[in-house]
């Protein structure tokens, strides 16, 4: 694990002396490595590492890469056990901007074999574009028919205490409390009083996952407010015995190597400290975070791109399968 790398005796780069002392040249090599700077101008040994061997010489987690078909063919096959229940419903939250919706309709491009925009998305606003709880379900064949996963979309997090969701209606969803079109009111948690209040929840209107999205070339510029909030939510899941995932977005825009070639994923020194960093904010093993690519300017779908996406939706099914059949 880890892979191992083969360094020269000196730097491969007569600039090197210069990149040293020269702060804004090394902060932006280090920022289009996908690496954090300030602390660790003056370390060397990372600085030289960071630079010049971006990757590992093996990948640090293996992916079968060129075979999307397996996956592909495991969540076209599944169908929950637990026979109370049509369907998995799996919860997406996170701060806002972090690729929720675009997630989703990844997913949906994906097993539609297709490009598709069924969840809304806005990367301009800076606000959450998603006001209501809202369910989403994956065409299976002909339009009536769909595939026993849903996915909820939820109003974005965000640092003020008046905006975004409250942490306490994301709560009220996992339990099922929270009916389909509710919208969201930032400033008051919904109560049994509300239409939007479901007080006879089903085994099909509880959350079965829980998935945290985050986008990776935000990591480390997550504020305390955010972080506590999710922290709170994630608590709250692990004392219902919810299980969670995590996925990493915007992959290529936080490691140039990535960017280079998807396939350098889980090459990517900067992208495996990002996941790090995320595992111990938050308190997600690392092995439940999964970085993915969401479709954004793509007309045509990626293997590649596909396959990230696959492994991480495999996983929210196996583990929302096992919670299931707990209930």
């Amino acid at each position: 694990m880890g892979g191992g790398d083969s360094r020269p005796a000196t730097p491969p780069s007569p600039h090197w002396p210069f990149l040293i002392f020269d702060e804004p040249k090394l902060d932006s090599l280090l920022a289009a490595r996908g690496l954090a700077t300030g602390a660790h101008h003056f370390n060397r040994e990372l600085i030289w590492e960071s630079i010049f061997f971006p990757i590992f010489s093996e990948p640090w987690r293996r992916i079968q890469w060129g075979d999307k078909a397996t996956d592909l063919q495991y969540v076209k096959d599944y169908q929950p056990h637990n026979e109370e229940a049509q369907h998995l419903r799996i919860l997406l939250h996170g701060p806002v901007g972090a690729g929720k919706s675009s997630f989703i309709n990844s997913v949906n491009s994906v097993m539609q074999g297709r490009m598709t925009g069924a969840a809304l998305v806005d990367s301009t606003s800076g606000e959450s574009f998603t006001k209501k709880y809202t369910t989403y379900k994956i065409q299976k064949g002909n339009p009536r028919t769909f595939y026993p996963f849903i996915f909820n979309d939820i109003m974005g997090l965000e640092k003020d205490t008046n905006k975004g969701v409250r942490p306490e209606d994301i709560k009220l969803a996992m339990k099922g409390r929270v009916r389909d079109g509710y919208k969201f009111n930032p400033i008051s948690t919904l109560s049994e009083e509300d239409q939007g209040y479901n007080s006879c929840p089903t085994v099909d209107d509880k959350v079965h996952v829980l998935v945290c999205v985050i986008p990776a070339d935000a990591v480390s510029l997550l504020s305390d407010e955010v972080v506590g909030k999710m922290r709170d939510i994630s608590r709250t899941a692990s004392d219902m015995g919810i299980p969670q995932v995590a996925i990493l977005t915007k992959i290529d825009d936080a490691c140039s190597e990535v960017n280079k070639s998807i396939r350098n994923v889980y090459k990517s020194k900067g992208l495996k400290k990002k996941m790090e960093e995320f595992s111990s904010k938050l308190d997600i093993p690392l092995n439940c975070i999964f970085p993915v690519k969401n479709y954004s300017s793509e007309i045509y779908l990626d293997d590649d791109i596909d396959s990230l996406i696959l492994c991480a939706l495999r996983q929210m099914i196996d583990v929302g399968e096992d919670f299931l059949n707990t209930m």
